[in-house]
């Protein structure tokens, strides 16, 4: 075992509930803007709307500890290789996949936390605060269409994932509890590899027709290119309620996952 690495365990559940949380909120926002009484969310507007409600700042700084803490257990699963991944090309995708989700858990828990900072600057002064930068970070083409193939591999990887159940590998749960877990881990899972293939298509169109492929597409524009389906609205509200489920799914890891770092 990597020597004092004891501490990882709570903070990879730490994490797996922060991600549940957020995913918690993008899907019932979904389901909101499926029946016309509320908008789409992404990550970024999860928080947002986090820190509008009453004592939200101190709800966004136990969530950014939980972002950190998922962040950190992301980069020990990528460097440490705790689930024995291995070195063929394919456990090297499946590490540099970790370690793609370990940076950008730290953006958006540095995105949480400027909100925090910045929240009673208001919007004068002609300044971007790093919330405002970091929303705005990704322009070029070719960062675009690169972000493009990996969400096109992401989507994949979450299909493969559901559908050779590769996730019960990592819970150590009773049967009548992987009962409940399978159907929800797999509907999770295929609705945000659904999402990520949205993007990964949208990226390549705006990769390649923007002038300066600006406006890179989050989550959010994944929901509203689906309401704008035909029969959108029930793709919004199944999508939603999936996105739902990958919640329950992560508050499931955050329970049952099996943290192995003795082997590490």
């Amino acid at each position: 075992m990597v020597k004092g690495a004891r501490w990882l365990k709570p903070l990879a559940r730490t994490g797996y509930f922060a991600r549940g949380m957020v995913y918690t909120i993008i899907g019932l926002f979904a389901l909101l803007a499926a029946i016309g009484s509320g908008e789409n969310k992404d990550t970024k507007g999860a928080l947002e709307t986090l820190l509008g409600q009453p004592f939200g700042t101190v709800l966004i700084a136990l969530l950014i500890i939980g972002l950190v803490s998922y962040a950190v257990w992301r980069l020990f699963q990528s460097v440490m290789d705790p689930d024995e991944h291995g070195t063929k090309p394919t456990g090297l995708a499946v590490r540099a996949g970790l370690l793609a989700s370990a940076f950008t858990y730290t953006l958006l828990a540095f995105y949480a936390l400027s909100l925090i900072a910045f929240s009673g600057s208001g919007g004068e002064g002609g300044g971007q605060s790093p919330a405002q930068y970091i929303a705005g970070f990704i322009g070029s083409r070719p960062v675009s269409l690169g972000l493009a193939a990996i969400f096109a591999g992401v989507a994949i990887a979450h299909w493969v994932k559901a559908v050779k159940r590769k996730y019960a590998d990592h819970l150590r749960a009773s049967e009548e509890v992987m009962a409940y877990v399978h159907p929800i881990s797999i509907a999770g899972l295929t609705a945000r590899g659904a999402v990520f293939a949205i993007l990964s298509v949208m990226l390549v169109f705006r990769g390649l027709t923007a002038d300066d492929a600006s406006g890179t597409p989050g989550i959010k524009e994944a929901m509203e290119f689906i309401q704008g389906l035909p029969f959108g609205a029930i793709l919004l509200a199944a999508m939603g309620a999936g996105v739902i489920m990958f919640a329950a799914y992560s508050f499931a890891e955050a329970i049952w996952r099996e943290i192995n770092i003795e082997d590490a």
